[in-house]
């Protein structure tokens, strides 16, 4: 049944993007394991762990447009939540290194040994387990998220207000994050990690691995999220962006709309951060950046909010450009991506998926008119030929 609703869900445009990711999760690791590294198709290594990290992002971009695109809701602290998926990540990956760390400590990571710690506190037991782990990555940020939305929506915060409050969210954990007493690396975070299940995280298997899960959530996740936003609850979502007011007046309890979606948009964006850290080999307070999470802002607009696979091409453009243009030119960088913003926004207020679609779709109505114009002088020419 849940299988039948979800497939209902997909239109061909969703159906070839997830057919493109899982292409992907196969040809990239099969190119970079399988093929020799002076073959022209060959991908090295560290392109597979680049690669890797965009989907994240991507995934990061998808997560803030089910409740910006289709909600309304312009959260500026998303990347509080994907921060707090890649510390619950980067806990269970520093226990993994036991006795192997540089003080030799087999229960206390390495920053608590040189800050005298004395036992492991609390909060760190359990995460030498993954499906704990993995449990916290999802947990964390989504009740996180649950007794924010309550809070805010319950007492009718909309708009811009919504917005600040979010960065100010982001910023006091940023902040938290940063103190050494609080027991999660403090400015240096957690890194220097050794392995992943039980297989060493500098392996190009191991790293092929990651992209291939990346590249499968993603796709997982836009097919959740496209049956969302398409089911009945979705019409109701939709409702609440365009007339809130109107929604509410016709009996829907708004903040319980509202708030679904911001605690599941909250618990995807702790997996991409799950996934995020093992593939570049830290986590640190800078996660928390309000930067970080006016760059979601971005990717989502650039790419199209509200069309589901605008946010992922505009993660994956906006990074590639990024990772191209930091190397040529470093200092233009910001000046570039404010002027893209500003560009998109004058210019392309639909992003590039959104104006994409606008344009195919008009083509495809004006055909039918013609069409139909064609069909109806046909039908008139025929009684003229009669007589």
């Amino acid at each position: 049944m849940i299988t039948s609703f979800l497939l209902k869900s997909l239109d061909r445009s969703i159906i070839a993007v997830v057919a493109i990711l899982l292409g992907l999760s196969i040809a990239v690791p099969a190119l970079n394991l399988l093929t020799a590294p002076d073959h022209p198709l060959h991908v090295p290594t560290y392109l597979v762990s680049l690669f890797g990290k965009y989907l994240t992002y991507a995934l990061l971009a998808l997560a803030l447009d089910l409740v910006w695109g289709f909600c309304g809701i312009l959260s500026l602290g998303h990347a509080a939540f994907f921060a707090l998926g890649g510390y619950a990540m980067g806990m269970y990956l520093m226990r993994q290194i036991g006795a192997r760390g540089s003080y030799g400590n087999p229960l206390l990571p390495d920053f608590m040994v040189f800050l005298n710690w004395k036992e492991l506190p609390w909060f760190w037991q359990g995460f030498d387990m993954f499906w704990f782990a993995a449990l916290m990555v999802v947990l964390v940020p989504g009740l996180l998220a649950f007794v924010f939305g309550w809070f805010a929506f319950r007492s009718r915060v909309n708009g811009v207000y919504l917005s600040i409050i979010t960065q100010a969210m982001t910023y006091a954990l940023l902040l938290a994050f940063f103190r050494n007493d609080m027991g999660f690396g403090g400015n240096n975070g957690l890194t220097d990690f050794k392995d992943v299940l039980g297989f060493n995280i500098q392996a190009p298997g191991t790293r092929a691995a990651l992209f291939a899960a990346s590249a499968v959530t993603l796709a997982l996740c836009l097919v959740l999220t496209t049956a969302i936003v398409r089911s009945k609850y979705g019409k109701v979502l939709v409702a609440v962006r365009d007339a809130e007011s109107r929604t509410r007046f016709l009996g829907y309890r708004v903040e319980h709309i509202k708030l679904f979606a911001f605690t599941v948009s909250a618990m995807m964006a702790g997996v991409a951060g799950a996934l995020y850290v093992p593939q570049v080999g830290i986590i640190n307070p800078g996660e928390f950046e309000p930067g970080n999470s006016i760059e979601v802002v971005i990717w989502t607009a650039v790419g199209g909010r509200g069309t589901l696979i605008g946010p992922i091409v505009g993660a994956i453009l906006v990074n590639g450009g990024k990772s191209i243009f930091t190397a040529a030119f470093p200092e233009f960088w910001l000046f570039a991506l404010g002027g893209l913003f500003v560009f998109v926004t004058l210019f392309l207020p639909k992003g590039v998926v959104g104006t994409v679609s606008a344009y195919l779709a008009r083509r495809k109505a004006h055909r039918r008119a013609a069409d139909a114009d064609n069909a109806r002088d046909a039908l008139v020419a025929k009684p003229m030929a009669a007589e």
